[in-house]
């Protein structure tokens, strides 16, 4: 039994006992409870035998909208419809889409809009911001619940700095958004969350690790990490990952993993390169959309080698070693990757 099954077909709902939708659907136990019925006590029993098989069948379509799961409504792009710059002029471009799993970056100088593209992608604009650029989600206008609240979250935002304020661990941190979206398997799903901030992570922490006590390349880690497996907002809008103090090219990996769509304002160049397409912003505009080029990819792979370099050397100092050429030898000796033809690391 699988939940991509049971939202799509009626009649699996209808047939499946009570002990398999509550393995699928935790929330259901609420519903269950609401109508007098104690699930341990009819667990082979099918909804149906119960009386309650289109009742409950409602009510989990509706959790399914609520929570962001209805598989029917998958976003697979965005696309981002030319607007003007801060002096009317348009924007030479007629529409740009993105994919899942695509990457685009975002630069220009301090002040050249940047920070206001990502505005109007979170509000996803419809020509009432001041750009007047518009925002369609698989290539429709959104609707009105996507962005002024009461349906799911389309985009999820990771600012330059993370300040926690909860006074609880990791894992009750984690806990607590998994049961917020009654995700199945949660302990593993909170486990990988946790494994994978500590890939990212320059020092590793626990589950019992208090909030508070998180670094800001932990807390940032934790975040990237959260966003790309327990959220289920399919747009990620990231704001100069590179002052972050985590593993950024591993970072874009992760998020692109999970089919996210990621939008990201950076300086750092070696990020830059690493997208699928950047936007270059002047005076409030996009003034360019481009691609990476062959000879581009061949320049990533250097800033690349070089930036792995800096982090062995930056390890080595903070535990205290004596560095020289030979640390940079040890790294080459033990570090060998190939490049792949868009850019990852294998």
């Amino acid at each position: 039994m699988h939940t991509a099954d049971l939202q799509t077909d009626t009649a699996a709902v209808k047939t499946a006992t009570v002990a398999e939708l509550v393995r699928e659907y935790p929330y259901l136990q609420e519903f269950l409870a609401g109508k007098g019925v104690v699930p341990a006590d009819c667990e082979e029993k099918t909804l149906s035998q119960l009386g309650l098989a289109e009742e409950a069948m409602e009510f989990i379509d509706g959790m399914a909208e609520f929570l962001g799961e209805d598989k029917s409504e998958r976003i697979t792009s965005i696309s981002i419809q030319a607007g003007t710059d801060k002096d009317g002029a348009g924007e030479p471009f007629g529409e740009l889409q993105v994919s899942a799993g695509e990457i685009v970056c975002i630069v220009g100088p301090t002040g050249s809009g940047k920070s206001r593209l990502l505005a109007d992608i979170e509000w996803m604009a419809q020509a009432d911001t001041p750009t007047s650029r518009r925002v369609l989600v698989n290539e429709s206008e959104p609707d009105l619940s996507r962005r002024f609240g009461g349906g799911p979250s389309i985009v999820a935002q990771l600012s330059q700095n993370m300040n926690f304020v909860m006074d609880v661990s990791v894992s009750e941190f984690l806990a607590l958004h998994a049961e917020s979206r009654f995700t199945p398997n949660a302990e593993e799903v909170c486990r990988r969350v946790i494994e994978t901030a500590n890939e990212l992570a320059g020092e590793s922490f626990s589950g019992e690790t208090q909030l508070t006590a998180l670094s800001g390349g932990q807390a940032r880690s934790l975040m990237i990490a959260d966003t790309a497996i327990l959220s289920s907002s399919p747009v990620v809008l990231i704001d100069e990952i590179e002052n972050a103090g985590i593993d950024r090219l591993a970072a874009l990996e992760v998020l692109t993993g999970e089919e996210k769509i990621v939008l990201m304002a950076t300086h750092d160049p070696m990020l830059a390169l690493k997208a699928d397409k950047r936007l270059v912003i002047e005076n409030g505009g996009i003034r360019e959309v481009l691609e990476s080029s062959a000879e581009e990819r061949v320049l990533l792979e250097e800033l690349v080698r070089l930036d792995r370099q800096q982090t062995t050397l930056r390890s080595a100092l903070r535990r205290g070693e004596r560095v020289g050429p030979h640390t940079i030898h040890a790294h080459n000796a033990t570090n060998n990757f190939e490049y792949n033809s868009t850019g990852g690391m294998q």
